[in-house]
C-alpha cells in the first residue's frame, strides 16, 4: 500500500459542462425538466414542525432518548433539511430569489448554526469550479488531509468534527464575498429560534437539536454522504458519484448526483428521468448502492484519505459570477 501524500491533479475542464452539452444534443426532450417545484415548500414546512414538536417532547426525557431519537430520527431529517436547503440555494423552489432563500432560512432553524445562505454563497461556487481550490469549498485543505491521514481514528474523528473543518475552509477561499444583508438575516432567524427554544424548551431540546445536526453531517451512515459526491474510490479518475440506494426516498433524490452537477437547474424530484432519459451517459459510470457500506469502507480502508480527490489549477473561462446554470444557459441559446 503506498500512502498518498497529495492530491490527484488533472489539466482537463470538469466533466459536467461537456456532459451537458452532448446531452442537450442527442436528448433535447430533456430540457423539458428544467423548472421549478413550488411543492417542495411542503416538506420543509412538515419537517421543521416536527423537529420542534420532538424537541418538545424530549425536553424531560432521559439523554438515552435525546440521544437515540437525535441518532435515528433527527439525524434523517436535518440531513432532509439539508438537501432543502440546497434545493433553495439553487433557487429551484420559488421564482423569486428572495422567496428561495427564506425558504432556505425555514429549513435551517432546527439545524441550530446558521448556515442557508451561506451555503448557497459556497456551494454554487463549487458546480462553477470543481476542483479549484482557492473557490471549491468542497475540497478539503491540505492541512486537513495531512492530518486525518488514512488511519480508522483520524477519519472517524473527521466525520465526528465535519462543520469544524468544513469551517476551517473558508479562510482559503479568499475571492468569495460571503457576508451580506442575507447572511445578517439568517443570524438573526437563528439566534431567535434558539433562544426560545432554550427558554420555553431548555437544554434537552437544545442537545436534541444540535445532536440531531452533528449526525447528519458527520459519523453517521448518513456522513457517507460526502465521501459518495467527489472522493476516488475507484481506479479510474471519475470525479463524480451517484448514490442510487433506498435512502433517497427519505433524502429526496440528493444521490443522483452526476445527474445533478450535469442539469443543476433541475429539481430534486425530476432528477432520476435524467437517468432514464440518457441511461448511455450514466450506465457507464460507477455508482454507489449503500451509503452505510461505504461509511464502513471509508473508515477501514487505508487506500482511502482526502488525498483522493480531483483538483485543478485552471479556472478555465468560467467567470467568478458564474451562477452554475449551464443547461439553462444552453437551453436559451438553442432556443
Amino acid at each position: 500500500m503506498t500512502k498518498k501524500t497529495d492530491f490527484i491533479y488533472s489539466a482537463e475542464s470538469e466533466p459536467h459542462r461537456i456532459r451537458t452539452k452532448k446531452m442537450l444534443k442527442e436528448y433535447p426532450h430533456i430540457r423539458e425538466l428544467i423548472g421549478k417545484n413550488p411543492y417542495t415548500i411542503l416538506p420543509i414546512i412538515g419537517i421543521v414542525a416536527g423537529m420542534i414538536l420532538l424537541a418538545w417532547v424530549l425536553r424531560d426525557q432521559s439523554w438515552w432518548w435525546v440521544f437515540g431519537a437525535a441518532y435515528f430520527i433527527g439525524a434523517f431529517a436535518d440531513h432532509a433539511l439539508f438537501v432543502l436547503i440546497h434545493e433553495c440555494a439553487h433557487h429551484l423552489i420559488f421564482k423569486s430569489r428572495s422567496a428561495n432563500r427564506w425558504a432556505g432560512m425555514l429549513a435551517n432553524i432546527p439545524q441550530i448554526f446558521p448556515s442557508s445562505i451561506s451555503f448557497e454563497y459556497y456551494h454554487i461556487k463549487h458546480h462553477s469550479f470543481q476542483g479549484v481550490h482557492e473557490l471549491d469549498a468542497d475540497l478539503p485543505n491540505a492541512w486537513e488531509a495531512k492530518l486525518i491521514n488514512n488511519s480508522f481514528v483520524g477519519k472517524a474523528l473527521w466525520l465526528l468534527f465535519f462543520p469544524v473543518f468544513q469551517a476551517t475552509r473558508l479562510s482559503r477561499l479568499k475571492e468569495i464575498k460571503a457576508f451580506d444583508k442575507w447572511t445578517l438575516a439568517n443570524y438573526i432567524v437563528q439566534a431567535v429560534f434558539v433562544t426560545a427554544i432554550a427558554y420555553f424548551m431548555g437544554w434537552h431540546s437544545i442537545a436534541f437539536l444540535l445532536l440531531s445536526f452533528s449526525f447528519s453531517v458527520g459519523l453517521h451512515p448518513l456522513g457517507a454522504r460526502w465521501i459518495q459526491e467527489h472522493y476516488l474510490t475507484h481506479t479510474e479518475e471519475q470525479e463524480t458519484y451517484s448514490y442510487y440506494g433506498g435512502l433517497n426516498k427519505v433524502a429526496f433524490n440528493v444521490g443522483f448526483h452526476n445527474e445533478h452537477h450535469d442539469f443543476p437547474s433541475i429539481p430534486w424530484n425530476k432528477l432520476p428521468q435524467i437517468k432514464k432519459a440518457a441511461p448511455v451517459y450514466y450506465d457507464t459510470l460507477h455508482y454507489h448502492k449503500s451509503w452505510t457500506m461505504l461509511f464502513l469502507r471509508f473508515l477501514f480502508d487505508r487506500e482511502i484519505s482526502l488525498f483522493n480527490r480531483i483538483l485543478r489549477k485552471e479556472r478555465g473561462k468560467v467567470a467568478l459570477t458564474d451562477v452554475s446554470k449551464p443547461d439553462l444557459e444552453m437551453t436559451r441559446v438553442a432556443s
